[in-house]
């Protein structure tokens, strides 16, 4: 994606994480904020390493950071360059902020017919709420994302990220590879409708077909599966395991493991249908058996009888995995003054194609001079006019 160029300007997280992923990928992805201000997660912390926010830090790698004021005639114009050199726009603005501003995606095709516009809000262009904020924890509540969350007997619960975002930045980054695809056929570019609240009602998949299909209201789970028995949480004797169940033959093994030939035996558990139907009955038995041992000797029974299973680990846990660190989940690199600065690596691996290099998320404005001179012609002394101005 070396001869891509996307113009990021959107703010918080579903916008500037599907940046970073096309960044990733090669894109030369440009961060356009507020002069003075930007990116309102520059500024949710702590955490903080130096200047930058660990939120910031997440969803902003590879990229070159300019600020602009598009708010001003100004501001629009220089826009209106740089998007003559883009093949990309990625933005959030407010529906009546940018019908006033000139910047709604029919106005913006209209000056740049082969731009890819990626619009991005809790609820869409249509339908009544389509004028409403759009934070993620709402769009949680309002896809029905947080009725099937939390404990069986507990309130709803929110998931621990701010899942509808990271879902809607997949999503927008998948829907303009697939423009820029079409656009080297059509020549002509597209506009995409996202929407927070659609990408988290599309991501719960099984669980909103059951009641598509079936007419009721799946009962919520907590640390259960909805279609399969036991795949699930459970207490052992020092800790917790998740048990992976997937098909018959992986209980057979699990009852062999667990020294529970009744089980195993028993024509009422031998088929997940049963398992299911059977759940408030088998449930508590498996939970009994898996108490009576240490969390490392079922680790060591469950691997020696190929059982899917997990241990529970915490972030210190995690980035210390040899498994983790193999597939390079967890990145250094240098920030302006040449410390080391730990990220999130990008869980994207090509054979054929090396993937772009991480680099420290930007500063406010880092690259606003270069990018206005190299890419946009502007010479020194119009770019000291802009500043003088307050437009960059």
């Amino acid at each position: 994606m070396h001869d891509v160029r996307v113009l990021d300007a959107a703010r918080v997280l579903a916008g500037p994480f599907c940046g970073q992923l096309l960044g990733d990928l090669g894109a030369d992805v440009i961060k356009l904020e507020r002069p003075g201000q930007g990116d309102d997660t520059r500024g949710w912390g702590p955490p903080f390493l130096g200047p930058f926010s660990a939120y910031f830090l997440s969803c902003n790698r590879n990229k070159r950071a300019i600020t602009l004021d598009v708010q001003t005639p100004d501001g629009r114009a220089v826009l209106d360059e740089l998007l003559v050199k883009s093949d990309v726009l990625i933005e959030n603005f407010r529906t009546d902020s940018a019908e006033k501003l000139g910047l709604t995606p029919d106005a913006l095709l209209a000056r740049h017919p082969r731009l890819i516009v990626c619009s991005i809000s809790g609820f869409g262009r249509t339908g009544p709420l389509r004028d409403a904020p759009g934070y993620d924890f709402a769009v949680q509540a309002l896809s029905g994302l947080m009725n099937i969350t939390g404990p069986v007997e507990g309130p709803p619960c929110k998931v621990g990220v701010a899942v509808a975002d990271v879902l809607t930045g997949l999503y927008a980054a998948t829907a303009i590879l697939a423009c820029l695809h079409a656009r080297t056929q059509s020549g002509h570019g597209y506009a995409i409708d996202l929407a927070l609240h659609d990408c988290a009602l599309a991501a719960q998949v099984n669980v909103a077909q059951a009641y598509l299909s079936g007419g009721a209201v799946p009962p919520r789970q907590g640390n259960a599966h909805l279609q399969i028995v036991p795949y699930q949480l459970f207490e052992t004797a020092d800790g917790w395991i998740v048990l992976n169940v997937g098909n018959d033959a992986q209980w057979r093994a699990f009852c062999q493991a667990a020294d529970a030939a009744e089980l195993g035996a028993n024509p009422r558990y031998a088929t997940n249908r049963f398992r299911v139907e059977t759940r408030d009955e088998l449930v508590p038995k498996v939970a009994a058996i898996m108490r009576i041992r240490s969390t490392a000797e079922w680790e060591q029974r469950l691997v020696a009888a190929t059982v899917p299973h997990a241990v529970v680990r915490d972030y210190s846990g995690v980035f210390a995995d040899e498994q983790t660190l193999a597939r390079g989940m967890k990145v250094t690199v240098r920030d302006p003054a040449g410390n080391p600065v730990d990220l999130i690596g990008n869980p994207v691996r090509l054979t054929g194609a090396p993937v772009a290099l991480p680099t420290m998320p930007p500063g406010l404005g880092e690259q606003t001079a270069a990018v206005l001179r190299d890419l946009l012609g502007m010479d020194a002394t119009r770019i000291e006019e802009l500043r003088a101005k307050g437009v960059v």
